[in-house]
């Protein structure tokens, strides 16, 4: 990754910093070279390498192609066969300094701690301190007095607040705290975050610690640790190298150990200091590359001109191809000059600089009857840019560019192929008999209104009437319109109410208390409901199950439960069965005491259980997936295994009355095994539990999540996307933000929601708690207080919102009733579109199918920043959502 070095000269003792930059430019020209740069705001300093040890050979360039280059034409668009310029961003190493000074404020009584920072972005002062006395490296929040305007607290143990600029359009952001010097703090702690791309700034790896009084140690992130050099540095330095000392007050000595711990507090000594650490912040450059095509002069060829304004040294990385699946083979001379062979695969080009002087170009001669020139730019060992993460295209047969890219249109392709595949599948399931006879009437109407909602989606995209907008429908393969798939995410609509919590099989008749409640569950307006597992378990909870046949379980009989779902049906409701497919608990023992040995209906050997699981001693092939140590593993590739599981769940579908699955701890399992099960069962709705760690960095949320919500999409694309995942991404970033009250987490580097409900929202399943998270368990409980606020964002945005039961039935009940009326009322649904206004440090605003509005957080939103604009508005605490009145 690149430097680039920011040098800041202190002009006076009021940190009034102006940094200037250095430019130096060295140029480069070849393919084996190395370049160190310092260049404000430009890729500086990197290392192009090119070894002959990977066999790559220069290859003559044609005299001709260096004349012509400088005669093409592009603003004449009567021979041009093709013109676009294509967007790219890339990311830069910017440096710079954080400052801190500790000195006396203007009035002589107080002290001032000052941060500062010279480089441009959204800074926040994550804040604590210590007291006298304290021991170990807890915060705590400072007194109310000390906290500058614009603080907000977090939690219990600290507080953030905003570094202000100097004067509109510097650069410098800089931070102020008075504090008494008789007060009891012995030392100020901190940390930098930089609220535009959720980025920590530490000291040596650990917190800034600056000491306000003289007898702490030094742990290694001591600030002003060495004393009597001055408070300035160089000739200003020399002028003030004194201490500044408070005033030391004497009191009576006690006895015992307090003795000791009151005479080092009273004799405090405040000493300033200043201190400069470096800092380095990676930021977005945007840069254009712009293609053209036309016939040479002769018309025997294609010319491609391609130039960008990418500073320095740019390797183009290239191939053509001759069909439309688009293979990269290495094109025929002539070839631009510095242009070599790479790995006999491809060729690379190293763009010549513009006359001038501002980027580079070159110019491809291509033979007549390619049909496409791909290619991705490299700018140094580690760094390629691509566009929206694939190959630039550019076709060669002849049509000009209008509506997009070439790109764009094959992006818009497979995202309208995922399109049709949903349609398949809304009209399989319409179509099939077993459908026919179960289906409501209005059921029906909302799938057929469903696939028409998605056809126009696709004219429009074929038209290019409206702005294409991508969702990251990842199919593996398209459908065979011959087989009929159940798309297993019903109408869209459904709102999932989870019927349980972690304490509910306690009572021993649990079903018999949920039939109590049917009605008032469906008139709270949910569509579906999910209830505990229901086989015979080692644990009670039903997560550890042992004969699957066996349906007494903890939470009532078998007919109990079939007259719960008789009733469920009877008002309204759909019912999910939780389903325990990765393990399952054995009966017996083998000859060594393993217990792997199942019993009941389907009792299977060591067979079926996973080989590389040392617990279990399973004569089964490895494990697709994580292992669960608590019981044995399926070996789901068994196609023994897979023909009972798949029989049983038909037998719960007839039997109980099922209409689809919640399934358990899917991370230990192939994806494409469950798409097997639901192809069988044929399930109304079905998700999948994927739980994994998100990223952290110094126990920080990472702002970007997209490695772990690839996971989860990655897991759902298995399926081929017949079932849904929980949004458990979402969940993580909610925590993080209302918690810290960093509500600019909830938006992506694209401005779109961050979590699945951003890439694929109609398989997102997103929720705030459930019986592990919450309950009695707590295993990752949301923050308290901020519930409502989270159900604010899931109720409103797309997915397939959950909300639990512990929840439900609270004093939440009325504000969760009137969220889920408000999001009926505006057919909210799972694809439904989001504008997001507004995400910053305390207020996070969006506006939803251009028609709801909403905003959470203790910050300020109004829609067009007119009061008057809300509509209808339902209001809580930390939340607003309302209708917007378009005027």
């Amino acid at each position: 990754m690149a430097s680039i070095a920011i040098d800041s000269l202190l002009q006076n003792p009021t940190l009034s910093f102006r940094p200037e930059a250095k430019v130096l430019l060295k140029q480069s020209r070849s393919l084996n070279c190395s370049r160190d740069r310092k260049l404000l705001f430009s890729r500086g300093a990197c290392f192009c390498s090119f070894k002959p040890c990977r066999k790559i050979h220069v290859v003559e360039a044609s005299s001709t192609d260096t004349a012509v280059i400088d005669t093409f034409d592009t603003s004449s668009s009567d021979d041009v066969l093709y013109k676009e310029t294509f967007p790219v961003k890339r990311i830069e190493k910017v440096e710079g300094k954080i400052f801190i000074r500790l000195d006396q404020s203007k009035d002589q009584r107080n002290w001032q701690l000052t941060v500062g920072c010279s480089l441009p972005g959204k800074w926040i002062l994550h804040w604590g301190v210590s007291y006298v006395g304290d021991s170990g490296s807890e915060w705590d929040q400072p007194p109310k007095d000390m906290r500058p305007p614009g603080s907000v607290a977090i939690r219990d143990y600290a507080i953030e607040t905003p570094l202000k600029k100097q004067s509109k359009g510097d650069m410098f952001h800089e931070l102020k705290i008075d504090f008494s010097p008789s007060s009891a703090i012995a030392a100020i702690h901190f940390v930098l975050k930089d609220e535009e791309n959720g980025a920590c700034y530490q000291h040596k790896g650990r917190d800034f610690k600056v000491p306000l009084v003289d007898y702490l140690e030094n742990d290694g992130n001591m600030l002003g640790a060495k004393r009597g050099f001055g408070i300035w540095p160089g000739a200003l330095g020399q002028l003030s190298n004194i201490l500044l000392k408070a005033e030391a007050s004497h009191a009576n000595s006690q006895s015992g150990s307090s003795k000791s711990k009151d005479s080092k507090n009273q004799n405090r000594r405040v000493e300033g200091f200043y201190e400069e650490q470096p800092i380095v912040k990676e930021v977005y450059i945007g840069n254009l590359v712009s293609v053209a095509v036309r016939k040479s002069p002769d018309r025997t060829k294609n010319l491609l001109y391609l130039e960008t304004d990418i500073p320095g040294d740019v390797v183009v990385h290239w191939g053509v191809c001759r069909d439309d699946a688009k293979t990269w083979e290495i094109a025929a001379a002539p070839y631009p000059p510095e242009t070599a062979v790479f790995k006999n695969k491809a060729l690379r080009t190293l763009l010549q600089p513009k006359g001038t002087g501002n980027g580079s170009r070159a110019l491809f001669t291509l033979d007549e009857e390619l049909v496409g020139f791909l290619f991705v730019l490299k700018l140094d060992v580690n760094t390629w840019l691509k566009f929206k993460g694939n190959d630039f295209y550019i076709p060669l047969y002849g049509a000009i560019s209008e509506s997009g890219t070439a790109s764009e249109e094959a992006s818009s392709k497979a995202y309208t192929d995922g399109i049709i595949n949903e349609i398949r599948n809304l009209v399989s399931g319409l179509s099939s008999e077993k459908s026919q006879k179960t289906k409501t009437k209005e059921a029906q109407e909302s799938i057929l209104q469903e696939i028409e909602k998605l056809a126009a989606e696709a004219y429009s995209i074929f038209r290019g009437s409206v702005p294409y907008s991508e969702e990251a429908v990842l199919e593996t393969e398209a459908p065979k319109p011959a087989v009929k798939i159940s798309p297993g995410t019903g109408t869209g609509f459904e709102i999932l109410c989870q019927g349980f919590n972690w304490e509910s099989h306690k009572s021993g008749r649990w079903y018999m208390e949920l039939k109590e409640k049917a009605s008032e569950i469906y008139s709270l307006g949910f569509t579906v409901i999910w209830l505990p597992p229901p086989t015979e378990s080692v644990s009670p909870e039903g997560y550890m199950p042992k004969d699957l046949y066996n349906l007494n379980s903890r939470y009532g009989t078998v007919d109990e439960l079939k007259g719960l779902v008789k009733s469920f049906h009877e008002v309204g409701l759909n019912v999910l069965g939780d389903a325990v497919l990765n393990h399952r608990c054995a009966s017996f023992q083998n000859q060594n005491g393993v217990w792997n040995i199942f019993g009941g209906r389907l009792n299977w050997d060591d067979r079926a259980v996973v080989g590389d699981d040392p617990h279990f001693q399973g004569r089964g092939n490895k494990s697709n997936g994580d292992n669960f140590h608590a019981a044995p593993n399926i070996d789901h590739s068994q196609e023994f295994v897979r023909k009972d599981i798949k029989e049983w769940l038909c037998w719960l579908r007839e039997e109980i009355g099922y209409d689809g699955w919640r399934l358990d701890f899917v991370r230990g399992f192939w994806g494409g095994y469950v798409k097997d099960y639901l192809d069988a069962s044929e399930p109304y709705f079905a998700v999948g539990e994927y739980w994994d760690s998100l990223s952290y960095t110094y126990g920080d949320m990472d702002h970007n999540q997209d490695a772990h919500r690839q996971r989860i999409v990655d897991w759902i694309n298995a399926t081929n996307g017949t079932a849904g995942a929980f949004d458990v991404t979402t969940k993580g970033i909610l925590h993080s933000a209302l918690e810290r009250c960093e509500y600019w987490r909830l938006s992506d580097g694209k401005g779109k929601p961050p979590g699945v409900v951003g890439w694929w929202p109609s398989r997102a399943i997103t929720f705030i708690e459930n019986h592990d998270t919450g309950s009695t368990q707590g295993h990752w409980r949301f923050p308290g207080g901020k519930e409502m606020q989270g159900y604010a964002y899931i109720l409103t945005h797309p997915g397939t919102p959950a909300v639990f039961y512990d929840h439900i039935f609270s004093h939440y009940q009325s504000e969760i009733a009137a969220l889920i009326s408000l999001r009926n009322r505006n057919k909210i649904h799972c694809r439904s579109t989001v504008k997001i206004v507004k995400a910053e440090r305390d207020v996070y605003a969006a506006i939803i199918d251009e028609k709801v509005a909403m905003k959470i957080g203790p910050g300020y939103y109004e829609p067009l920043s007119e009061p008057k604009r809300w509509s209808s508005a339902l209001e809580g605490r930390d939340y607003k959502i309302g209708g917007v009145v378009i005027k």
